[in-house]
């Protein structure tokens, strides 16, 4: 007779655990990554609400005022018959950026502002950065007073800055003028050729303090072994400066080059206040700024100067990427 058939093992159960107990590590992991998922959702939720906040500022503090602007840019205001009608917005495409274009005065602002830098740009960097090493020497003395008293300018209003200054240029009121008469001197503030160093004078008097601060900080990261070890080899103060902690800092250095750059080509208080108090070497559209001003609230050509606003836009992008590659450059160097 023949013997029975073996009963067949029973399929296992879903979800049943392994003999080795992987079984049980991976219902663990499952129940663990379940656990984890309301934490998860609760991080997500706290980082949308610290990011939305920002994206709804920058839409609508940055993103639609450009918006606006490149639209404005496309139309016109164009008066019809002999002017009895009133005025009517017109598309006018690109005709006010070729306008922009064409303008002299718009051309030499930017010119002024080219001279203007060539000179501001060095004795901003120049003297924040000089200013910074001697802080950060060895044998400097009373380091938060100096920091103290170097950054106080930078937190005067321009406006009030610049008057403050206006006020030192003027012949008769100015006890600066009377010390170089005194010393046998003369200069004039708002002739043609002194000019530049007037409005050079008050901008690096303002933000040079606040460029030093940046430096100086960055000076602080510079570890002290190196400084040590130059000093064992015979490295003089200036050699460190120079050969150490400057290449060190190169990142903050480029970072103020970029800011100063930017901020340069939107220069509009100090050559504005010089041109109200009557020079002539300072016209309505000395800088671009001022000429957009002249023109959307004097001309009140708004397209225009939508269109012009958008031309010193774009140049200060190109100035970004150009700084940005040259300062990649030399740290890389």
């Amino acid at each position: 007779m023949a013997a029975p058939l073996a009963k067949a093992a029973p399929p296992p159960a879903t979800g049943s655990t392994r003999a080795d107990g992987s079984g049980k590590r991976a219902g663990r992991t499952g129940r663990a990554r379940n656990a984890s998922s309301p934490i998860r959702r609760n991080q997500r939720a706290a980082a949308a609400l610290f990011i939305v906040p920002f994206f709804v500022l920058f839409a609508a503090m940055t993103a639609a005022p450009i918006a606006y602007a490149v639209w404005m840019s496309l139309f016109s205001e164009k008066s019809s018959g002999l002017g009895f009608g009133g005025t009517e917005r017109a598309f006018a495409g690109i005709d006010n950026y070729l306008t922009a274009f064409s303008d002299a005065g718009f051309r030499e602002s930017f010119l002024h502002i080219a001279a203007y830098c060539t000179l501001y740009i060095p004795v901003m960097i120049g003297g924040a950065l000089a200013l910074a090493l001697l802080i950060d020497s060895a044998v400097a003395r009373a380091r938060r007073f100096f920091q103290l008293a170097l950054f106080l300018p930078h937190a005067i209003p321009g406006l009030i800055a610049s008057i403050l200054w206006i006020y030192l240029y003027t012949p008769g009121l100015s006890p600066v003028l009377d010390w170089i008469e005194a010393a046998g001197g003369t200069w004039d503030f708002f002739s043609n050729d002194h000019v530049y160093s007037s409005i050079v004078n008050l901008t690096a008097w303002q933000w040079m303090g606040y460029n030093m601060i940046i430096f100086y900080a960055a000076l602080q990261a510079v570890p002290r072994e190196l400084i040590e070890a130059a000093d064992i080899d015979g490295a003089g103060p200036v050699r460190t400066a120079l050969q150490i902690k400057v290449p060190m800092i190169a990142s903050a250095v480029v970072m103020a080059v970029l800011f100063t750059c930017v901020g340069a080509i939107q220069l509009f208080t100090e050559p504005k206040l010089l041109n109200q108090r009557g020079t002539a070497a300072v016209d309505t559209e000395w800088s671009p700024t001022m000429y957009i001003w002249k023109t959307a609230f004097v001309q009140h050509d708004y397209g225009l100067a939508a269109a012009a606003s958008l031309l010193l836009a774009a140049l200060g992008v190109v100035l970004s990427f150009i700084v940005t590659k040259i300062g990649n450059r030399w740290k890389a160097a």
